[in-house]
């Protein structure tokens, strides 16, 4: 599996408003909370490498009027949901996105797996928090591009504000056409494309 990713900085409040105008076609998915904890390995180094490995504990949120009846009991007064999953990132496979080949499965316990993790040797490297809203997009005239992508509005903590656009597939052969997708949606958004950060919020953090 690729994902193919394109990153810009950007102002939340007016990408908002710009989605409901963009001749897209969009689709609230709802708001997360995200905790990603990334790992060092023992037998080489990630950074040198390219690569990357971390624990991700999502909770799904809900609005105040909509309480869900699957709520954790521990969980905040709007989480509707709480997820774990494992995730390994390749290296970056081309230089104009972040696409990247992902392996990643749920897991039951975000304490269980680091204990696995830790008694192989993996340390903890560090946290990335963030605040995510996610619409599905596809073009509203129906035209070329044959992907629906993912935009995501983050408010990562200590880094910024940031519009991320998204696709998964299975071909290597169409990550160029889900790249120019990508862009598209993007300029769609009048964001522009020249703008992209390739540096992950890990990368981000550590250097602020």
């Amino acid at each position: 599996m690729y994902e193919v990713e394109v990153k810009v900085p950007a102002t939340l409040e007016v990408v908002r408003a710009r989605l409901e105008d963009a001749p897209l076609e969009v689709t609230p998915q709802g708001a997360v909370v995200q905790t990603d904890t990334y790992y060092d390995a023992p037998h080489r180094s990630f950074p040198e490498t390219d690569e990357a490995l971390r624990i991700r504990s999502e909770h799904h949120q809900s609005s105040p009027a909509e309480p869900s009846e699957t709520a954790e009991s521990d969980a905040g007064p709007h989480d509707t949901a709480h997820e774990t999953r494992v995730t390994y990132k390749g290296p970056l496979v081309d230089e104009e996105s972040k696409t990247r080949e992902e392996i990643e499965t749920t897991v039951g316990d975000a304490e269980t797996f680091d204990a696995v993790l830790t008694n192989l040797g993996f340390e903890a490297a560090a946290t990335v928090r963030k605040e995510r809203e996610r619409y599905a997009v596809v073009p509203a005239d129906g035209a070329a591009d044959e992907f629906e992508f993912t935009v995501t509005l983050d408010a990562v903590d200590d880094v910024g504000e940031y519009v991320e656009v998204e696709t998964e597939l299975e071909d290597e052969r169409a990550l160029e056409s889900a790249r120019n997708g990508a862009y598209n949606v993007l300029r769609a958004l009048e964001l522009d494309p020249d703008d992209q950060i390739r540096t992950s919020y890990l990368g981000l953090l550590l250097e602020s």
